[in-house]
């Protein structure tokens, strides 16, 4: 399991930008983020390509996924 970012319930390998930015739209934990689009995601500042592969990846090990 992917550890996570101390203080967030996001996984570690994002970056503090991504990071914030979904903190930022109240995507605090990966749970938050199950059925969420990848576009939506990516409209957010700060949020890239790299970030959108570590949550995948992160929310692909507990059976979840974006939609």
């Amino acid at each position: 399991m992917e550890p996570t970012e101390a203080g967030t319930g996001l996984p570690r390998g994002m970056g503090a930008p991504a990071t914030r930015a979904l903190a930022a739209a109240g995507y605090t934990d990966l749970s938050r983020l199950a059925d969420v689009s990848e576009e939506e995601l990516k409209a957010l500042h700060g949020v890239g390509p790299k970030a959108v592969r570590v949550l995948r990846e992160a929310l692909a090990e507990r059976g979840l996924s974006l939609s």
